[in-house]
C-alpha cells in the first residue's frame, strides 16, 4: 500500500454565500482525505468532499469549544500522517484572524507540505452584499479591519487609533464589545458617525441594523442583532450602492 505525503492546506470558505468559494478551494476539497471545519463554513461546501473523506467538526460557538487550539494542531499532524491530504476549512479567509499562519507554522517541523488557499474575507463581502462600499472617493480613502476581542478577551487598543482617524473601520468579533466601542468613538465626538452591523452576512438569514453611533446600542436590541456579526463604521455606510435582486431571481428560475 502506497503511503500518502502527509499535507496540510488551509482554505478559505469564503463569508457565508456557498457561491462565494473559489475554484481552487473547491478542488482542495474534492482531493481531501480529512477535513477538519469550523462553525463559521456553510456546510454545504462539504458536498464537494470524496465519499471516503473523513470529516472532523473543530469549531467553536460563542465560546464553547469543539477542540481547543493545540488539540487542533495535533489533529492536524496526526490526521495527515494517517491519512495524507488535510484540508482545514475555515470561514471567510484563513489569514485574517482566522490561526492559518499558525497552524501552518506549527505542523512545518512535523514534514508536512503545507499549502494555502485564500478565501473572500467576510469584512470585505458581508458590507459589499450590503453595497456598503468600504473605500470611496469623498468618503473614505482607507479602511481598517480590526478584531474587536483579543487572544485576553479584552477590546483591541487599535479601535481607539482607528476611532481618531477618517477611515472606515470594520470590526470583526466585536458584538461582545459593543458598549466600548460606542464608548471609545463618542469620546471622539463621534455620535452621529454613521454604522451598520451585519449579522450572518451573505447568507439567507442575514439581519442588519443600520444607524449612528449614538442609536445602534437601541437598535440592536431591537433587531436582535448578535454574533456572528461584522460591525461597519464610517461616512461610507451612508454611501449605500443600491443593489438590484436581479441575481437571486436569476437562480429562481
Amino acid at each position: 500500500m502506497k503511503v500518502k505525503t502527509p499535507i496540510l492546506t488551509v482554505v478559505g470558505a469564503g463569508p457565508g454565500d456557498e457561491d462565494l468559494i473559489t475554484l481552487k478551494a473547491i478542488k482542495a476539497i474534492e482531493s481531501a482525505d480529512v477535513i477538519l471545519y469550523d462553525a463559521l463554513i456553510n456546510e454545504s461546501l462539504l458536498k464537494y468532499a470524496s465519499k471516503d473523506v473523513e470529516l472532523i467538526f473543530v469549531g467553536k460557538r460563542k465560546g464553547c469549544y469543539a477542540f481547543q487550539q493545540e488539540q487542533i494542531n495535533d489533529l492536524i499532524v496526526a490526521k495527515a500522517k494517517e491519512k495524507g491530504h488535510v484540508v482545514r476549512l475555515k470561514g471567510g479567509d484563513p489569514f485574517i484572524f482566522g490561526r492559518g499562519a499558525e497552524e501552518i507554522d506549527y505542523v512545518r517541523p512535523f514534514g508536512l507540505e503545507t499549502f494555502v488557499v485564500p478565501g473572500i474575507s467576510s469584512s470585505i463581502a458581508a458590507p459589499a452584499y450590503q453595497g456598503i462600499p468600504l473605500t470611496k472617493r469623498g468618503a473614505s480613502e482607507s479602511f481598517w479591519v480590526i478584531t474587536g476581542t483579543t487572544k485576553k478577551h479584552q477590546i483591541s487598543s487599535d479601535v481607539a487609533l482607528a476611532a481618531k482617524s477618517s477611515a472606515t473601520v470594520v470590526i470583526l468579533m466585536g458584538m461582545s464589545k459593543l458598549d466600548e466601542i460606542v464608548k471609545i468613538f463618542s469620546a471622539e465626538n463621534k455620535q452621529d458617525v454613521s454604522i451598520a452591523i451585519i449579522q450572518n452576512g451573505t447568507r439567507e438569514n442575514q439581519n442588519v441594523g443600520i444607524g449612528t453611533i449614538g442609536t445602534i446600542q437601541k437598535i440592536v436590541a431591537e433587531k436582535g442583532l448578535s454574533s456572528p456579526a461584522i460591525i461597519v463604521i464610517g461616512d461610507v455606510v451612508r454611501e449605500r450602492a443600491v443593489l438590484s435582486s436581479i441575481y437571486s431571481e436569476v437562480k429562481e428560475e
